[in-house]
């Protein structure tokens, strides 16, 4: 258990958007400052890294999607180089959430939009199947995973990946001395961009927090005390195990 009592935390995220973020209710239960700042963010490749690329994107007839940043970045890149998306055009989407999320670009009609009901990959199987005609294009981050290729290969559908956007290390205000009683990760990148901003950060009776077994993995690769994880079968939720970790560290100190 930590020497400090916990006060001021770190959230390593953007701030909520609405004030009925559970974060908000620790706060107010354990008296709590929190600060959001994301330690990594996310940004379109140029139009000349695209262009490099040698993407033509109205030689394709379908594309697929499989999150909302994605789609973000997809048509950033279409009204950079003046590309207007044909009617014709069918979207090839990983759930519902990111199908409606089309109509903040497009006019929503349902014949060419289709969606897994399950928000895997695995849903849009049968549609790959009627479809396997289509020339799909597959906007894609710079570090992804081929789970989702495998099965585009296993249809044998024609597509084409491209690298869209990127995760980078968010820059830190020069007056900034990371000084929190309590830092929350949720990715390793963000352990990469703590090391990389702050090269002489130590630890200290700062504790660390995290979701995710990977983020885990990395804060003790960094050489980092891991004090308080999520998820963990008792408590789901980052804010569940941040909860837990609260009471003890108060009862401790009172």
């Amino acid at each position: 258990m930590n020497a400090r009592k916990v006060k001021k935390i770190l959230i390593s995220q953007p701030k909520p958007a609405s004030d009925k973020s559970p974060y908000f209710d620790l706060a107010e239960k354990y008296h709590l400052t929190l600060n959001f700042y994301p330690f990594i963010v996310v940004e379109r490749v140029s139009s000349k890294e695209f262009r490099q690329q040698r993407i033509n994107i109205l030689d394709f007839t379908a594309i697929i999607f499989t999150s909302r940043t994605a789609v973000d970045h997809f048509f950033s890149i279409c009204e950079d180089l003046k590309i207007a998306m044909p009617e014709t055009m069918k979207y090839f989407c990983i759930s519902e959430t990111v199908a409606l999320y089309l109509q903040k670009y497009i006019v929503y009609r349902k014949r060419k939009i289709f969606f897994s009901q399950t928000g895997r990959i695995e849903g849009l199987s049968n549609y790959f199947t009627k479809h396997s005609k289509e020339k799909f294009l597959f906007p894609l981050p710079e570090e992804h995973n081929e789970d989702i290729t495998q099965l585009l290969d296993q249809k044998k559908l024609d597509y084409t990946k491209s690298v869209m956007y990127r995760t980078v290390s968010n820059t830190f205000p020069e007056n900034e001395k990371l000084d929190y009683d309590m830092i929350i990760f949720f990715s390793p990148l963000g352990i990469q961009s703590l090391v990389k901003n702050f090269p002489d950060y130590k630890q200290g009776d700062t504790a660390i927090g995290c979701f995710g077994s990977t983020t885990a993995k990395a804060v003790e690769e960094a050489g980092f005390r891991l004090d308080c994880e999520a998820p963990q079968p008792e408590y789901p939720s980052m804010v569940a195990a941040l909860d837990a970790f609260l009471k003890e560290n108060h009862k401790h100190h009172n």
